[in-house]
């Protein structure tokens, strides 16, 4: 299935966007998470340098690269390059596993306040993990919730869903 297929409706089931596997009721509006293994086979590279996994937005509107460099986490969209504390896979999976059902991924820039419950307001809190940013990187510490989700999807630790807009993530 193409990207443009699953974007225009079409799902890897075979059903509308408002139906999933078996054709039960998901939510209007909303796709199913695409399972697991579609979305391992879609990401290339083994996270270091020389070959980093090749990721996509949750909308799919954005192809960016990751890898990681001791204990940063190096992403690079077109020219910009953003650095996040590598420690964020393991803390943004625990904390996701503590939220127990979906969460808003809220992707906002540094500059922008993050909406509450969101993975992007978990990525700059003062009571997570780190005691704040995740990103290093001062005036490009933002996006957590654009870019650390599909990273973590790959890894076969989180479902994410694949919509337009309001996407929402969840560990598995």
């Amino acid at each position: 299935m193409t990207l443009n297929q699953w974007v225009q409706g079409s799902s890897p089931w075979g059903c509308t966007s408002t139906e999933g596997p078996g054709g039960s009721h998901v939510r209007p509006g909303r796709r199913p998470a695409p399972r697991r293994d579609e979305t391992r086979a879609k990401t290339h590279g083994d996270g270091t340098a020389e070959s980093p996994w090749l990721l996509r937005t949750a909308p799919g509107s954005s192809e960016y690269t990751m890898h990681r460099e001791g204990d940063e986490l190096v992403c690079k969209v077109g020219s910009t390059t953003l650095r996040y504390q590598a420690r964020a896979i393991e803390d943004l999976h625990a904390w996701l596993a503590a939220q127990g059902d979906w969460v808003p991924l809220g992707a906002a820039d540094e500059q922008k306040p993050a909406a509450p419950g969101t993975v992007e307001a978990f990525g700059r809190a003062e009571d997570n993990p780190v005691g704040g940013w995740y990103g290093l990187r001062k005036g490009y510490r933002g996006r957590f919730g654009m870019y650390l989700p599909p990273l973590l999807e790959a890894l076969g630790l989180v479902e994410l869903e694949h919509n337009a807009r309001n996407n929402r993530v969840r560990a598995i």
